[in-house]
């Protein structure tokens, strides 16, 4: 994990192919949760400024702060590109942000969202219940699986697909 050191941790994110000579850095009021994942590191940490964040190998994936912008646009463009959005994918997203979003659409009737990492959920349940919520509804099925995978079995079954997995490398 990148850290400044002062007086105080700080997380600090630096991308050098996508944005040479800065970075990003938030302090750290306590961290909450680190585990290697089967298939990343997981780190969640209380920030000073931006609540809880959730990080996967070493890229920030949400703030509480801030999460809602994100989630809002990557669920409702595709929704509202579509005239009829009744059954939804969503591959990625264990952090619950983008499901909580398509189940707010009033013509979306069924979302399946597939995880590959069990762990992501379990973090975004205990550390961000605002973004959980969408996994509590009845509209919503969790496969824990590659999406991509699913996909391949489940062809032609959805009117709306939505990726929101890690980047294999460098920023979401």
């Amino acid at each position: 994990m990148p850290i400044i050191k002062e007086s105080k941790e700080w997380f600090q994110e630096i991308n050098q192919r996508y944005v040479p000579g800065q970075s990003f850095a938030l302090e750290i009021d306590q961290t909450l949760y680190h585990k290697q994942s089967k298939y990343q590191d997981v780190l969640v940490f209380k920030s000073t400024a931006h609540g809880n964040v959730l990080v996967l190998d070493n890229r920030i994936q949400c703030t509480e702060r801030d999460e809602f912008a994100y989630q809002e646009m990557l669920a409702f463009l595709p929704l509202l590109a579509h005239p009829n959005p009744k059954r939804v994918l969503i591959i990625g997203g264990g952090d619950g942000g983008v499901l909580r979003e398509v189940i707010k659409h009033p013509k979306v009737e069924e979302v399946v969202l597939c995880e590959i990492d069990q762990d992501v959920i379990d973090v975004s349940k205990k550390y961000f219940p605002e973004m959980f919520k969408g996994f509590l509804s009845p509209k919503a099925t969790i496969n824990i699986g590659d999406g991509f995978e699913y996909l391949k079995i489940h062809k032609n079954e959805f009117d709306v697909i939505i990726t929101d997995s890690s980047d294999p490398e460098g920023t979401s």
